[in-house]
């Protein structure tokens, strides 16, 4: 069957509640993985999502920051909610996908933005976001299903991981290597969560790496079609087990003009599983 899954940090999903919808309505993906839903699980809004026909929901969100949510039109086999670096701020979630006799296991992640000074020592919000990588690698490595196991090896992460980490994942790769989301020990260390389970890309399937791709542009940018300067902090990943099941792709740009926009955009792919 094929499957679509679309991330989005919504920055928001009580105030951009409306965008949600429309997008719901407009692309049908099977699945939706929300990051920075900076909503308490009470008040999350279940009813616009269940008249949509999202009638399975996995939230794990608090007041005014973080938060992660993944709605979903296919059944869930399972759900564990994760705690990173000794914090419970809302940053992990994972529901397993039925799909058949081996369901899919589904990361949504919402990783620090690591604040604005790349130096772990005067800064502990970037020190937090580079511990959160190296506990995630790890976390992944010892995840994976041993060699040879038949089950439990088909798996997605998604979310806002806040590191642009290609040369063409940002406007300018000389001016941002200095920059928190690009800097040289960031892509390091997602560079070693990517080798945990040998995560594939995605989008870079179809996008070669010489091109520029964005999901995310600064509310600071007036016009932001025209600068285009823009970071690549949205991801979707799959492992190996699915390489040949993947069959598409898109990032929907037009939701950053729409009223009240998030400052990223939605990020799909669609598996045949």
């Amino acid at each position: 069957m094929p499957l679509t899954i679309a991330t989005w940090n919504i920055n928001s999903v009580r105030l951009r509640i409306l965008n949600v919808q429309r997008f719901l309505k407009e692309e049908k993906p099977d699945v939706l993985c929300l990051q920075e839903t900076k909503c308490p699980d009470d008040l999350f809004p279940h009813a616009a999502f269940e008249e949509l026909g999202y009638g399975h929901r996995l939230v794990h969100g608090m007041k005014g920051y973080n938060g992660v949510a993944i709605v979903s039109r296919v059944p869930f086999t399972g759900t564990a909610i994760h705690y990173r670096c000794g914090k419970e701020d809302c940053r992990h979630i994972r529901a397993w996908l039925d799909a058949g006799d081996d369901p899919v296991a589904l990361d949504n992640l919402y990783i620090p933005s690591g604040g604005d000074i790349p130096d772990p020592k005067q800064n502990v919000k970037f020190a937090h976001k580079l511990d959160f990588y190296r506990e995630i690698a790890d976390w992944f490595g010892a995840a994976a299903p041993k060699a040879g196991a038949r089950k439990g090896r088909r798996a997605i992460a998604v979310g806002d991981l806040n590191v642009a980490p290609l040369e063409h994942d940002v406007w300018s790769h000389k001016q941002l290597l200095d920059v928190v989301s690009h800097t040289p020990v960031e892509v390091e260390l997602f560079g070693r969560m990517v080798k945990s389970r040998d995560w594939i890309d995605v989008p870079r399937r179809f996008v070669p790496d010489d091109q520029k791709l964005y999901s995310w542009w600064s509310y600071r940018n007036r016009d932001w079609r025209k600068s285009n300067r823009g970071r690549r902090l949205d991801h979707i990943l799959a492992t190996p087990a699915l390489e040949s099941a993947i069959t598409a792709y898109r990032i929907v740009k037009d939701t950053r003009d729409w009223d009240k926009a998030s400052d990223h955009v939605p990020v799909l792919a669609t598996f045949a599983v």
